[in-house]
């Protein structure tokens, strides 16, 4: 099992940045690709970001390339999620994931409780 929680969400105003933090426990994290989700009210779970196990490759969702930053120290079983430029589009509950096998929510093998981002226009 591994277990992770989320932090860094909150209410901010458009433009603004958030940094996120998913700390992990559990199993050896340094084996597991990390991503982060999210999931807006009416809509479907949507991929944000995933970073691959040694943390040298990543993907980001077009929606947010260019503006947000996914990372992750294996010293300290944490994975980030920078959010720079904010848009009110990115309101959403973000969930960190572990063992991200692609960018489907359904090839996830773990996730953490989600943390709250708002953002006002």
């Amino acid at each position: 099992q591994v277990q992770l929680v989320e932090s860094g969400g909150g209410l901010v105003q458009a433009g603004d940045s958030l940094r996120l933090s998913c700390a992990a426990s559990g199993r050896t994290f340094s084996n597991y690709a990390m991503g982060w989700f999210r999931l807006a009210p009416g809509k479907e779970r949507e991929f944000v970001a995933r970073v691959s196990r040694s943390g040298t490759t990543t993907l980001h969702a077009d929606s947010v390339k260019g503006r947000f930053t996914i990372s992750r120290d294996n010293t300290k079983n944490t994975v980030y999620l920078q959010m720079n430029s904010l848009k009110p589009e990115d309101t959403a509950v973000y969930y960190c994931a572990a063992g991200v096998g692609g960018t489907v929510a359904s090839n996830v093998d773990y996730w953490g409780q989600g943390t709250q981002v708002t953002v006002s226009s």
